[in-house]
């Protein structure tokens, strides 16, 4: 006797259902969270864990950030007065500054130098001069043979490479945290990192944070310690922190 079609699908159809409803039922949760992380701004472009700085909102994701500060960096009017008219002045002004870290000891014609969010290197070229030859900088936009291609979240270095770093960019840093990681991870033990700030004056509209004082730094740098503080007049930054990486052991 030849088994009935119709009663063999009727048959099947409330399996084929149960297995289905227990199959959504499974996937439901993990099909929930891959929406969400794809119709919500991480939160992580938007807060920091450190109080005292403040990440400016309005990026949706790490490409957003980084394409705002290239429409900055690529802008040709900017790099024209960055090559033309700032550049012997800035050179003048950041080899005074030099100088004045060499006369201090926190700084040798031997160092292997960096300089972070160099644009066009004025602040290299301002090291070469002053004797210090190993220097170079990095930016999102390369500027040989000056500055090289590099995000200042994830710095193209080894580990303990570097025995000076200099960066008057950390307002540009979205995340704060890894900004400051990656100084200390390619800083040798002992070495000393140099950054000018705003803090009583408010950054341009490029920056990604506002830093509400010196603390916060502070607590950034876990692995070094605070040499100086003191005001400047550093192109719209106002005050100038000096650390120092601790020795291991």
């Amino acid at each position: 006797m030849k088994p009935n079609n119709q009663t063999t699908t009727s048959k099947l159809i409330p399996i084929i259902l149960r297995y289905f409803t227990i199959s959504v039922f499974l996937f439901l949760p993990l099909l929930l969270l891959l929406f969400s992380l794809q119709t919500t701004p991480s939160s992580t472009t938007t807060t920091t864990t450190t109080p005292g700085i403040r990440i400016r909102p309005g990026y949706a994701s790490y490409e957003s950030y980084i394409q705002k500060q290239l429409n900055k960096t690529l802008n040709p009017k900017l790099r024209h007065i960055w090559t033309t008219r700032d550049w012997d002045r800035k050179i003048r002004v950041f080899s005074t500054f030099f100088s004045h870290l060499k006369n201090s000891s926190f700084l040798t014609n031997s160092s292997k130098a960096l300089c972070i969010g160099a644009r066009v290197g004025q602040e290299v070229e301002a090291l070469i001069r002053v004797g210090v030859r190993d220097s170079i900088g990095i930016d999102l936009v390369s500027c040989p043979p000056l500055v090289i291609h590099g995000d200042f979240h994830h710095q193209p270095f080894p580990d303990n490479t570097f025995d000076f770093e200099f960066t008057n960019v950390f307002d540009h840093a979205l995340y704060p945290e890894k900004f400051v990681g990656e100084i200390e991870r390619t800083l040798k033990p002992g070495g000393v990192c140099v950054l000018h700030v705003a803090i009583s004056t408010r950054s341009d509209k490029y920056s990604a944070n506002d830093l509400m004082g010196v603390d916060p730094l502070v607590k950034l740098f876990r692995g070094s310690q605070l040499i100086r503080v003191k005001k400047v007049d550093g192109f719209g930054l106002d005050t100038e922190l000096i650390f120092r990486k601790r020795k291991l052991g």
